[in-house]
């Protein structure tokens, strides 16, 4: 969906982490532009992004006429990323007849040079026979709402008027109505469910759940740093080297933001605290991750930071990345005994932020398992990043749960098919099956990029990858997979990515880091062969 909110959850939540001593420390960023050699672009400070979106959208009314878009469109920049070489990547929405279009987001490439390449959600032309509706608003308001009690949820609402839209994100564009139905999911999670209408015949068109639903609890114990800050006699988390992140108390309440944790001595942890000390640190390894290894500078790369909320609901067993407040929250977990505050949900969750930023994937099919997926990679790294000797990185997911009561992770990235459901492989039915296990392939890619194909043993845990066509892959290294990964991301991908995009944006990345005729490039390309993608 495009220009909504997102909200996302672990489908089967994730560690829980205690905490002890606190750490002080501060970050300083440049005032100017720095290259990343690791990243190919530049990094820019808040106020510079700030500049070049005004720049390109001062520009879109000729950008667009460039790239031969229709006099009855315009683009709206929404990101830009500037490359060390002069290369700038504008990222835009689109609007027809000052509707907006849904699946019409496109990336505009300009060298220095002035030579350009577009990368489009959908290659269709963007026209409707006309903009008026044959359905009524209050018709699509009330499909929406049978769509909602269709999944089970209740109280349900549709607070904000349905909105008039061109759906492009898949077959020939057509007015539709976009309607937000908000509620509660049967196991206490909150709902925004948005449905997309025909608005000529009344069809759905498209429903994407925001807030997924999980189970799950575990714990883990160590010393983890934090930093906050003094106010008066009293700490409180706020943390002020990055970007601010504050960390509050819901006290069990389901809304609202709650009440910012204070301490006397700066000595967290034990009762309601630790949740918090969790919660709080899980976020700042996150934001380091994507600062230090990245050159991003927060989940929107805006230098602000989100928050987070824990202790929310009663005996709520699920945590959840919600995009309209730009914020993380915690359930306590099941009898409220194990709250899911655990570093690799936050980075999970959070990297669900990072996609809605940038490509906004559309969180169904594919395009649903591709966004699932950057989040199980992305979590995987932080978890790697964080080099917690107590909790020490893998290419497991969720392996502290034990929500299947034996020991095992949730999903693996080197087979995921071991998992009972997650797909090893690409084929023509694999838009059909849950995004949770959609995104089994592009996880089973990363760790072929990473580690390579057959057995091998990582930080005590035994690992056997084979590939679609029993051809071997040898891994360039977790580092370089991930910095491929995120320049697709962030560069290349649209909200309508499919597996066969999702191999050339990485092929573009793979030779913008490392070169066309590289052992990345090509280790890239195998391991997208590994997997049934060609």
């Amino acid at each position: 969906m495009t220009s909504t909110p997102r909200k996302h959850s672990l489908r089967a939540a994730a560690l829980v982490a205690s905490a002890a001593m606190v750490a002080v420390a501060f970050q300083t960023g440049s005032a100017t532009a720095q290259p990343d050699a690791a990243t190919g672009a530049l990094a820019l400070s808040g106020q510079q992004r700030v500049a070049a979106l005004q720049s390109a959208q001062a520009d879109a009314a000729g950008t667009a006429q460039k790239i031969g878009l229709g006099g009855q469109e315009k683009l709206i920049a929404r990101d830009v990323i500037k490359d060390a070489d002069g290369t700038v990547h504008t990222r835009y929405e689109r609007t027809y007849e000052g509707l907006p279009v849904l699946g019409g987001d496109l990336v505009v490439h300009e060298k220095k040079n002035g030579t350009r390449t577009v990368d489009k959600a959908t290659q269709a032309e963007i026209a409707v026979p006309t903009t008026d509706a044959a359905q009524s608003a209050a018709a699509a308001r009330k499909s929406a709402l049978s769509a909602s009690a269709a999944e089970k949820n209740t109280k349900a609402e549709a607070k904000n008027a349905p909105r008039k839209v061109i759906w492009a994100a898949s077959g020939k564009p057509v007015l539709a109505y976009e309607t937000v139905v908000t509620g509660v999911q049967k196991d206490g999670t909150p709902s925004e469910l948005h449905v997309v209408t025909n608005a000529k015949t009344g069809k759905k068109l498209f429903q994407d759940e925001t807030i997924e639903t999980g189970t799950g609890t575990s714990s883990y114990s160590g010393t983890v740093p934090l930093t906050t800050t003094k106010s008066g006699s009293t700490y409180n988390l706020t943390d002020g080297a990055r970007g601010g992140h504050k960390t509050y108390d819901l006290n069990q309440g389901t809304s609202g933001t709650g009440t910012l944790f204070t301490d006397a001595d700066d000595k967290w942890g034990g009762g309601r605290q630790t949740a918090a000390v969790d919660a709080h640190y899980g976020a700042a390894v996150t934001w380091d991750y994507y600062k230090n290894v990245h050159g991003r500078s927060g989940i929107r790369n805006d230098g602000k930071a989100a928050y987070s909320r824990v202790h929310y609901g009663n005996s709520y067993v699920n945590a959840f990345w919600q995009d309209s407040c730009f914020c993380m929250t915690y359930g306590d977990g099941q009898n409220n005994s194990n709250p899911l505050t655990a570093l690799d949900v936050a980075a999970h969750e959070m990297s669900h932020g990072v996609t809605a930023a940038t490509a906004k994937l559309n969180y169904s099919g594919e395009s649903g398992g591709l966004n699932e997926a950057t989040s199980d990679i992305f979590g995987t790294a932080a978890e790697f990043y964080a080099n917690n000797a107590v909790d020490k990185g893998d290419y497991l997911i969720g392996e502290k749960i034990d929500i299947n009561g034996d020991g095992t992770p949730l999903r693996y990235m080197d087979k995921p098919s071991k998992d009972g459901a997650s797909k090893d492989y690409w084929s023509s039915s694999l838009g059909n099956v849950d995004v949770h296990y959609s995104s089994g392939p592009a996880n089973h890619w990363f760790y072929l990029v990473s580690e390579g194909s057959g057995s091998k043993t990582i930080n005590g845990v035994t690992y056997n990858s084979p590939t679609y066509d029993n051809s071997k892959v040898t891994g360039i290294g977790r580092t370089k997979a991930e910095k491929i990964w995120y320049r697709a991301l962030t560069t290349y991908f649209t909200s309508t990515t499919k597996y066969a995009g999702a191999r050339t944006g990485t092929l573009k990345a793979a030779a913008d880091l490392y070169g066309a005729n590289s052992t990345e490039y090509k280790t890239v390309a195998a391991a997208w062969t590994g997997i049934n993608v060609k």
